[in-house]
């Protein structure tokens, strides 16, 4: 009997997980069929989208010329509601409604901006969490010519945002704010590269400054200082989303979906849900962070646990470990931090127009990793090496941080709100729960 694997998402993880998922089942000779839906006809390189808020043309691939020649069965449209019980998916698609039946559903749905925590920053700020923020940044910079420009945030993106924008209009003076220090993932040597940089290109950076407030004029401090801008970018929070509690999977207090390390539903043991959306634990037992480093490995972890138990076989139960953080500082220098398998960096770390190549190759790398799957059973297993060896050290058995379905009570279920039934629709699902605080701690989109 043929099994139906629907995948909601087209970003690094579905991407990722669809692709995965089909070579596998061709390669068993499983009998599997593939569905991949998306809300747009394109796949945006989310890494590359500070480069576009500095004007340039870039990140953006035909889905449909990605899938080519797969059997993936490409649909684009909104997803409207999900229904676990029926097992079934409302679209939104071009000619009307349309009702998707499966029979393994993977959430690959991501996060967007977490703007509203602060007052004013919906209203007066604009993000580069997605394509039209990122678009509506260069525009604005295009028609108004600001003098000051003010990027909120001194994590990955923030860092990127700021150095990139910086670099493309050097007549704009660019200012970072940051709640903690700049690039709090880099090692001393590395956070210094990175100060030294954006100070060269003209970016004052202003650290420990929590933001109480946006409005017309920039942003009002919590000491009361005014921090005068004629364009605010905010990066300094995402949020996964909603639809996971929406439609009642187990999630935690940000709202991400509690998953095993095949990346199931706690709760719902048909759905499994990957990137951003997910709490995945790593192999420090802290759930990973939101990024396409970890996005593509879960998408390729949850395509083999579905293929793994059609066979018959138990996915593997091993976690992450992380390599590297990366950071591009503009288009001639970067950053690349090698870090420890729980994140934490290590001593060394490379710098310069080396470290932009590499993260360059990279970043270009995690597009046709995603839309080929070419590396993702060597990837798979690095990563799980150095999660393995990473726990050994820290005298853990590598499956110490597996979860087990939790007992009754254990995982909280949301419920949809009334009216929803059993289904959910994503109008006010979207906007999900923070992930990031304030205070313009970001590592969103590192490669």
């Amino acid at each position: 009997m043929t099994h139906r694997l629907l995948v909601l998402g087209a970003g690094y993880s579905g991407l990722a997980a669809a692709r995965r998922a089909h070579d596998l089942a061709r390669r068993e000779r499983a009998d599997v069929t593939v569905t991949l839906v998306n809300a747009t006809p394109d796949f945006v390189e989310r890494v590359r989208l500070h480069q576009v808020a500095a004007g340039q043309d870039v990140g953006v691939h035909s889905l449909a010329h990605a899938l080519d020649g797969t059997g993936i069965d490409l649909v684009v449209g909104l997803v409207e509601g999900v229904d676990p019980d029926a097992r079934a998916v409302t679209v939104r698609a071009g000619q009307g409604p349309r009702t998707l039946g499966y029979d393994s559903l993977i959430l690959a749905l991501g996060s967007s901006a977490g703007a509203g925590r602060v007052p004013g920053a919906d209203e007066h700020a604009l993000t580069i969490a997605d394509l039209d923020g990122a678009r509506a940044v260069a525009a604005r910079i295009a028609a108004d010519r600001p003098e000051r420009l003010v990027v909120v945030g001194g994590g990955l993106t923030g860092i990127e945002a700021a150095s990139e924008i910086a670099e493309s209009h050097p007549g704009i003076g660019v200012a970072l704010v940051t709640g903690g220090e700049v690039a709090p993932g880099a090692g001393v040597r590395g956070r210094a590269h990175v100060r030294r940089v954006l100070h060269r290109l003209g970016v004052t950076v202003r650290e420990h400054a929590r933001v109480e407030e946006v409005d017309a004029q920039g942003l009002l401090m919590a000491d009361g200082e005014r921090v005068p801008a004629d364009l605010v970018v905010w990066n300094a929070g995402f949020s996964a989303s909603g639809l996971p509690a929406a439609i009642g999977l187990a999630v935690d207090d940000d709202g991400r979906a509690m998953v095993d390390a095949s990346q199931r539903s706690l709760s719902h043991p048909d759905v499994l849900v990957v990137g951003d959306a997910a709490h995945t634990l790593g192999s420090s037992g802290a759930p990973l962070r939101m990024s396409c480093a970890m996005g593509l490995p879960m998408g390729w972890n949850a395509a083999e646990a579905v293929l793994a138990r059609l066979a018959g076989r138990t996915p593997a139960a091993a976690p992450f470990g992380y390599l590297v953080q990366c950071v591009s500082l503009g288009r001639r220098d970067g950053l690349i931090q090698f870090v420890r398998a729980d994140d934490s960096p290590r001593p060394f770390h490379l710098a310069g127009g080396l470290a932009a190549r590499v993260k360059e190759y990279i970043v270009a790398g995690a597009y046709d990793n995603a839309r080929t799957g070419g590396q993702a059973a060597v990837y798979l297993r690095v990563s799980r090496a150095v999660a393995r060896r990473h726990l050994r050290r820290e005298g853990a058995r590598p499956g110490a941080v597996q979860r087990r379905a939790p007992s009754a009570g254990a995982a909280q279920r949301r419920e949809p709100s009334t009216g929803a039934s059993k289904g959910a629709s994503l109008g006010a699902a979207r906007k999900g729960r923070m992930t990031r605080s304030a205070s313009g701690v970001d590592d969103k989109r590192s490669a």
